[in-house]
């Protein structure tokens, strides 16, 4: 499973890790910040997209958006993950599968299929 996380402050393996996954089967790679998300979704082709919304230079609403309305192939799922469940709510309205605080991104289903 291919992961692609747009976080700027928290480390997104050591959440999973802390909330019991083993992150061994996953290709994860973190992007610290959203310059050039597209160029980055595109070369890396992940199965689950993870958007923290307050991210520099662009929002994970503003990158989730840019995705939306490219040619790129979407991926399978995307995960709005900001620490405000009201973010994360906004970024689903827009097209994101699900909204979850991300310390608790552990307890989505989507990483035993």
């Amino acid at each position: 499973m291919r992961v692609l996380a747009f976080e700027d402050t928290y480390d997104i393996e050591a959440i999973l890790t802390a909330g019991g996954l083993d992150t061994a089967s996953m290709l994860l790679e973190q992007r610290w910040n959203s310059t050039d998300a597209l160029h980055h979704i595109e070369r890396f082709k992940p199965d689950i997209l993870l958007l923290d919304h307050y991210m520099p230079p662009e929002s994970g609403m503003e990158v989730l958006d840019s995705l939306l309305t490219s040619l790129l192939q979407r991926p399978t799922t995307i995960v709005a993950m900001s620490s405000e469940e009201g973010k994360n709510q906004a970024m689903v309205q827009r097209g994101a599968d699900i909204g979850i605080v991300k310390f608790d991104l552990a307890s989505l289903p989507h990483w035993t299929t």
